[in-house]
């Protein structure tokens, strides 16, 4: 059986009767940029999280700087992130001018460590940008209150974790703006690229609407010099439709994560991913811990079995930051994950017969009998 990573098709085959009216009547009109539809998903998504404003950009890592550009960081700020996320995180940081300080992980959830942010902070420091990696929500309660404690902003990413919940609370509500991604392998994906930002602060939020679209107020009337970062009304249409299945999407999701958590019980050289109680993830990955990593992709890969990782080197022991002189174990958490994380196939559609044939991959890669 050939498994993959994450299959795309088999969702737009699902939802073709509507996807395809929708996309043809952004056609037909020819209206393309900020139109009706655009209007529509923005409000809908703010309604769906509990926000009151949405703004849809063109990507999530423009949705970080802009969120970043609209709290007036720039150089001689500093801004508090995590090592072990997609480079987006910290790429957004650097465009503005802001300082890049990180914060090792807690090694079961993978996310921002609350117990060593507080030390983490200097006289430069002004924001705190928080990743709910893998569609686990990071624990934003004593995130939130170390900032308010220091006067700091939060944005979160929330570029994996649409839909998510921390203690019945959507994450992208916590902060002083979140930002979300739309690739099209995200758990709301578009065709193409697309992003948006949103806040409960209606004067940041009109900050963004001003940047995303070179600074124009009225037509043109342009108040401050901005950026084209728009999101195309195309995926806005898409999204609209997507957006009505999410959560459905994410229940399966959580079923499919359910299943490889019994399936890969009695494992011990397995780690499965740990939930902390009260938290909803949404699984965008599925990510476990294994010996021998490398060789265990390499043994599933030839059995047909597709497999990621996310993410295999800490950003702080990148090439791109090797300026900035930190050593490879600066950040000991976030360096010993990257040797042993492997993302197993995950998507809504995945079937109990996929998910079994993975975890028998799995138990051949590892030379581990069948379960009785």
């Amino acid at each position: 059986m050939t498994i993959p990573f994450v299959d795309l098709k088999i969702q737009y085959q699902t939802l073709r009767g509507e996807l395809e009216p929708a996309m043809q009547s952004v056609l037909e009109r020819g209206a393309f940029i900020m139109g009706a539809e655009h209007e529509a998903f923005e409000q809908a998504f703010a309604r769906y999280l509990g926000v009151r404003r949405c703004l849809g950009v063109a990507s999530g890592t423009d949705a970080l700087e802009l969120a970043l550009r609209a709290l007036g960081l720039g150089p001689g700020d500093e801004v508090i992130t995590v090592p072990n996320t997609f480079i987006a995180t910290t790429e957004a940081i650097s465009h503005v001018g802001a300082s890049l300080r990180w914060v090792d992980v807690d090694p079961r959830t993978y996310n921002l460590d609350p117990e060593r942010l507080e030390a983490a902070i200097t006289p430069r420091t002004r924001a705190v940008l928080p990743v709910h990696l893998y569609g686990q929500p990071a624990d934003m309660r004593p995130i939130m209150a170390v900032a308010r404690r220091h006067g700091l902003k939060v944005i979160e990413d929330c570029a994996q974790a649409h839909g998510a919940r921390d203690h019945g609370q959507r994450v992208g509500t916590f902060g002083d703006l979140a930002c979300f991604s739309f690739y099209p392998g995200k758990n709301l994906g578009a065709y193409g690229d697309g992003g948006a930002v949103v806040t409960n602060d209606e004067a940041l939020a009109e900050r963004v609407a001003l940047l995303r679209n070179h600074g124009q107020q009225t037509k043109y009337v342009h108040v401050m010099e901005g950026w084209c970062h728009r999101l195309d009304n195309l995926q806005a249409a898409v999204l609209g439709v997507k957006l009505r299945h999410l959560d459905d999407w994410n229940e399966c999701r959580r079923r499919a994560a359910a299943t490889y958590n019994r399936l890969l019980g009695d494992l011990p050289e397995v780690v499965t991913p740990y939930v902390p109680a009260g938290v909803e993830p949404v699984f965008h990955l599925y990510v476990i811990q294994v010996p021998d990593r490398d060789g265990v992709q390499a043994a599933l890969q030839a059995q047909g079995i597709a497999t990621g990782i996310h993410y295999p080197i800490p950003l702080h022991q990148q090439p791109a930051y090797a300026h900035l002189g930190f050593a490879p174990d600066d950040f000991p958490v976030s360096a010993a994950l990257g040797p042993k994380i492997l993302s197993l196939p995950m998507f809504p559609e995945i079937t109990t017969d996929q998910i079994e044939a993975v975890v028998a991959g799995l138990r051949a890669a590892l030379r581990v009998p069948a379960a009785a």
